[in-house]
């Protein structure tokens, strides 16, 4: 039984592979060489987060990984990280991807001419209103998908320092390899200069672009993405050189601005989270329950304000009715609007020293009923 096991296991991986190959020469063989390449990793989709040890510094990541050693070092460490919360699918393809032997600079060059090769035979039968030669295209698509197949860990090692901006890995290794095709196709190998250094810049675009427009519940501006992305490298810088957290004070003088300006971008780079997060270990409550409403009354207020009207209606009870009504008027009690007393005098058709006498005979006997006293509790 264990035997059969094994070898049903065997059996699955084998085909794992295999289905990590076929989707990448099927994205190659259907489309011409700019065409995106959506399925260049579709056996990853399923599977969690992973990620690579070795740093590609900013600015450079030209050379590291076309040393041998190098690359081994970054495969090692790929497999052993958090490998037991990785899915299968996702191991098999970071195993397969780092037993594509990496390319000389002759065999760039030599697979860089013919990608050129099918992109001029591809314009000449479009102006002669032609079928482009079979082989050729054919020859340009294999040498695109073996550049892009040896250079696939080059995406992954980038990608790993974009974690936690929003996308998964995984998320940032499709974005990286669609830089990659790209990357191919544009590549210009009389410049003389490696394919890693020119590609390193797209494929690095092509996340960004991705964090920005979908990495935020509230989409940010690629140039505000691009400063909040310094700031918090500067921060990280000074975060190792004095063994603390920067102030804002120290990261603005690093970038050459002031603190406020500082203050807005770091504020801006705050995720949102959601009211609706459940809170406790059972889950029954959300974070919005335990938010104060800055505009509703609170409890207190609103008993307050209950026993006050309370208190009020007592008090007026030993008015009679138009004094009742006057004072009603004149402070507002039935519509919460006061009015003067010209107003009142119009309204019980009286002349205003008239509404005014009745308004201090009726406040005296406020002031001396027992009610009334006791409405200057709520005078503090």
């Amino acid at each position: 039984m264990a035997i059969m096991f094994i070898e049903s296991q065997k059996e699955q991986e084998k085909s794992i592979l295999t289905m990590s190959q076929a989707s990448i020469q099927q994205s190659l063989s259907s489309v011409h060489p700019t065409d995106d390449l959506e399925h260049a990793v579709a056996s990853m989709e399923t599977a969690e987060d992973m990620f690579l040890e070795e740093e590609v510094e900013n600015g450079e990541g030209t050379d590291l990984l076309n040393d041998a050693e190098a690359s081994t070092m970054a495969e090692h460490s790929l497999l052993s990280e958090e490998a037991a919360d990785v899915e299968d699918s996702l191991r098999v393809y970071l195993r397969e991807m780092g037993r594509t032997p990496l390319l000389k600079g002759d065999e760039e060059i030599r697979l860089a001419q013919q990608i050129a090769c099918g992109k001029c035979e591809r314009e000449r039968a479009e102006q002669q209103n032609e079928t482009p030669d079979y082989i050729v295209m054919e020859q340009a698509k294999d040498a695109q998908r073996r550049l892009i197949e040896a250079n696939l860990r080059l995406v992954v090692s980038i990608a790993k320092n974009y974690r936690g901006r929003g996308l998964t890995l995984l998320d940032l290794i499709q974005e990286g390899n669609s830089g990659l095709m790209l990357a191919t196709e544009k590549f210009d190998y009389t410049k003389g200069y490696k394919f890693s250094t020119y590609a390193t810049w797209w494929i690095r675009q092509a996340i960004s672009r991705a964090i920005a427009n979908q990495g935020r519940t509230i989409r940010l501006p690629v140039h505000l993405v691009e400063t909040i992305n310094r700031t918090m490298r500067v921060s990280a810088r000074l975060f190792q050189e004095l063994g603390r957290e920067p102030s804002v004070e120290e990261i603005a003088q690093q970038m050459g601005t002031d603190a406020d300006h500082v203050e807005h971008i770091l504020k801006a780079s705050q995720q949102p989270i959601s009211l609706e997060t459940p809170i406790g270990e059972d889950g029954d409550n959300a974070l919005g329950d335990f938010v104060e409403d800055q505009i509703a009354p609170s409890p207190t207020e609103v008993t307050t304000h209950h026993q006050l009207k309370e208190r009020i209606d007592e008090a007026l009870r030993t008015l009679n009715d138009r004094e009742r009504y006057l004072i009603q008027l004149r402070f507002g009690l039935l519509d919460g609007r006061s009015r003067t007393l010209a107003e009142v005098g119009q309204e019980l058709r009286l002349s205003r020293e008239r509404a005014r006498q009745i308004e201090s005979r009726a406040l005296q006997k406020l002031r001396q009923s027992r009610n009334g006293f006791q409405l200057k509790d709520f005078l503090d």
